[in-house]
């Protein structure tokens, strides 16, 4: 393609990573408009337009739509529905599609390029949460007595940054392909453990704490079930309460499956109408999604944590 048009740039990335990778693109490009377009994703005709219009509009420095998930496959079903239940989407605005307003981060983002370049971009070492920490950084941003007198609007914009900064727009339609199997699932929320708890070391007076409620639930799970093991004269009933424990995600999934069974088709599926997967096949792989998610996300949190506690290591 950037052959045969001039206006498309292929760029090496030596990195390899895709933080690393946006960071080359930012510095060759032209324009007052930053718009991240990643792949396994499906974007409406009208998806820059409206991104633009947004940006203008709201006098954020980010914008964005709601990550809307679908899927092709019936481990992508499950996951796609898993991100319709608080379990599996932990309450962020960017996973509603009806939210409109300010938001912590959004997915993807159409950014103005000069608030890009006065933070630094993206970590270049970043391999996961490149995003969120991205969005912190925007967020937290240098007082408006940091911008030149000159550039009054960008000014004007950084006014109230700590809570204008990052915009979420129903109209911005954008819809997401998950993980196609379990074991890339697995990887990815452990990479996104790992990435937030690099991001709350980083950023330890702004990170949020529902990047850190795996991690600190399944602790409090572990310690408690410890305490029951050990001390016999604790009766904290945790052991019998573990089953209920494992089967909630599947209840939940059972919830999610029944409030989603009559519009399936039409919100989720993207694949052929002679392959959609059966309710049961839904609702045990949101299930296991349910599962999967947050205690993939509580081992890289808690694997990064010993690496930086214990080995004295920062990087990945």
């Amino acid at each position: 393609m950037s052959q045969e048009d001039p206006r498309v740039k292929l760029i090496h990335n030596p990195q390899k990573l895709q933080s690393a990778g946006l960071n080359l693109i930012l510095e060759q490009c032209t324009g007052d408009i930053f718009l991240r377009a990643d792949a396994h994703s499906d974007y409406a005709p009208d998806y820059i337009e409206k991104c633009v219009e947004v940006l203008l509009q709201s006098e954020a420095l980010n914008v964005g739509g709601a990550q809307r998930f679908v899927a092709k496959t019936p481990f992508q079903a499950g996951v796609a529905l898993a991100s319709k239940s608080i379990l599996g989407s932990g309450g962020a605005k960017y996973r509603n599609p009806e939210y409109s307003g300010y938001a912590e981060t959004v997915y993807l983002g159409c950014f103005w390029k000069k608030a890009l370049q006065e933070v630094c971009a993206y970590s270049n070492d970043a391999t996961a949460n490149e995003d969120a920490e991205l969005n912190l950084k925007l967020k937290q941003y240098f007082d408006a007595s940091q911008i030149i007198n000159q550039d009054v609007e960008l000014k004007q914009r950084l006014i109230q940054i700590d809570n204008q900064a990052i915009y979420i727009s129903s109209d911005i339609k954008v819809w997401y392909y998950p993980r196609r199997t379990w074991k890339s699932l697995l990887f990815q929320y452990f990479k996104y453990g790992r990435g937030r708890y690099r991001t709350s070391q980083k950023h330890k007076n702004h990170s949020q704490l529902r990047g850190k409620l795996p991690f600190l639930v399944i602790s409090a799970i572990i310690f408690l079930l410890a305490v029951d093991l050990l001390f016999s004269n604790i009766n904290l009933h945790i052991i019998e309460l573990t089953p209920f424990a494992l089967l909630l995600p599947f209840l939940e999934s059972l919830r999610v499956n029944w409030k989603y069974h009559s519009n399936f088709k039409t919100e989720f599926w993207r694949g052929s109408e002679q392959e959609i997967p059966s309710l049961i096949s839904r609702w045990f792989f949101c299930g296991i999604t349910l599962i999967t998610m947050p205690i993939a996300h509580f081992s890289g949190y808690g694997y990064q944590l010993f690496r930086h506690r214990f080995l004295r290591v920062d990087g990945w």
